[in-house]
């Protein structure tokens, strides 16, 4: 039995599905008991536990043989990280009290570095914490999500313009769908391996915001054209978006970050893996 926690989200919800389809059994792990029931439908068992509630979480690991973590992304979060922290150790202490023989942990492009990855340092604290467990362990390091574009369809829906942050707009970076990123966490939970692994996950090409916009102008019917945002005006863009106004440097940082190309994958010691949706796929689903 495989246990998953973020099944409700689209990575941990792309790994349990794919997990059942191959016939394995599931304990879905959920923090809301109304949302459990549909997971018990899909043939899975459901567990409740706050991911804050170590002893909750450490009962709906017992038993499994792979378990799939991961913690709540904050956008705006305080100095220090203190909510990954919490989060991080909830987890951390749950593995190992429910002797938890191996898991893979979601993390990020760019968290082998400790500095200038705004909120991705969140990642670079998962890893080094989780990665100190004496349990074979695999982090996966997902490139930029193309589902990131769904805030990009309303715009380009509405006058053709789809404003980005990253820049240049001609620029590629790596991207990868959630579902690949969730499909290829199952796999790896099937696998055997001692201590610790690092999987730098890639869709099949790199794309631009320029390509972004292009595949929505296909999709969507009509003319659009990606436009950059001034960085002068990040910071009030994400106050307007419900960022409190002391703590959206997290958020401008990471996008620096990708701008000046700071935050890559290592491509050391690691392992690449390539998912096999393209951008096309993926945007044409959330549309």
């Amino acid at each position: 039995m495989y246990a998953i926690m973020g099944v409700t989200g689209q990575v941990g919800g792309a790994a349990a599905k794919k997990l059942l389809a191959a016939g394995k059994a599931v304990r879905a792990i959920v923090r809301d008991e109304r949302k459990a029931e549909a997971w018990r439908a899909l043939g899975a068992e459901a567990a409740i536990a706050d991911y804050l509630d170590s002893a909750a979480l450490e009962a709906a690991f017992a038993g499994a043989e792979g378990v799939f973590v991961m913690i709540p992304p904050t956008f705006y979060p305080k100095d220090g990280f203190p909510e990954a922290r919490a989060f991080v150790k909830a987890v951390g202490t749950a593995l190992e009290k429910a002797a938890v023989p191996k898991f893979a942990a979601l993390s990020s492009v760019g968290a082998h570095r400790s500095e200038g990855l705004g909120i991705i340092e969140s990642l670079h604290i998962l890893e080094t914490e989780l990665g100190r467990l004496a349990i074979p362990s695999v982090f996966l390091r997902a490139a930029w999500f193309m589902e990131n574009a769904l805030w990009d369809i309303e715009p380009a829906r509405a006058d053709g313009r789809v404003p980005h942050f990253l820049s240049p707009l001609d620029r590629k970076i790596p991207m990868i769908s959630t579902a690949d990123v969730g499909a290829i966490a199952a796999d790896a939970l099937q696998q055997t391996w001692s201590g610790t692994r690092c999987l730098e996950l890639l869709g099949p090409e790199s794309y631009s915001p320029a390509d972004i916009a292009a595949v929505l102008a296909k999709l969507i019917g009509r003319p659009a054209e990606a436009i950059s945002v001034p960085r002068a005006d990040w910071a009030d863009a994400f106050i307007r978006q419900g960022g409190p106004a002391d703590r959206v440097n997290g958020r401008l940082a990471m996008l620096d970050g990708f701008n000046a190309g700071w935050i890559d994958f290592e491509y050391r010691g690691t392992e690449i893996v390539r998912g096999t949706i393209a951008l096309e796929e993926a945007l044409a689903k959330l549309l």
